[in-house]
């Protein structure tokens, strides 16, 4: 969800310092190009791509996925998918700044609307690295496989390592 918004808040962004209205004061009027929203975009889009990836893996049996059976193969996405997300909160933060000062304006309003999304996706993600990693160390200390665990599948498929039927969950 934070994903979408955050695509929606930097089309918005990115529409409007490309199309600045006569008159308006941001720039001199002039177009101009924010390096950091194709970042935070790439991004979004990437994360849209990797969840719907693992929602299909979940849900479709048939689906046999070489690279990614694992939750260690998770984790390796999770973290990659991390980078860009520090980098593109990271870099909004950097650009912009303190934005208490200009909130009369609606670009204003948006721009701080998009560090909060960034920021909060990011941190969404951090806590879904750290859910991982505490199922990955509980599947370790119960006797399983650790990081070489079968990902859990909704009607319980075959698993990528011995052939056996996996269940839903792993409670956390």
């Amino acid at each position: 969800v934070f994903s979408f918004i955050l695509l929606a808040l930097s089309c918005v962004r990115i529409n409007y310092t490309l199309h600045i209205p006569r008159g308006d004061p941001l720039n001199g009027g002039r177009d101009f190009y924010d390096p950091v929203i194709p970042e935070l975009i790439f991004t979004t889009l990437v994360t849209m791509s990797w969840s719907g990836l693992m929602l299909f893996v979940f849900f479709d049996d048939a689906l046999k996925l070489r690279f990614l059976r694992l939750y260690g193969d998770e984790l390796i996405g999770l973290a990659i998918l991390w980078i860009f997300w520090i980098g593109g909160a990271g870099a909004a933060s950097s650009l912009w700044g303190d934005l208490s000062f200009c909130q009369q304006f609606e670009a204003c309003r948006i721009l701080s609307a998009l560090e909060a999304f960034a920021w909060l996706g990011w941190l969404i993600l951090t806590a879904m690295i750290v859910l991982s990693i505490v199922v990955i160390l509980r599947s370790r200390n119960i006797g399983g496989k650790g990081l070489a665990e079968p990902l859990p599948t909704r009607v319980g498929g075959d698993d990528a390592v011995g052939g056996r039927k996996t269940n839903v969950a792993v409670a956390v």
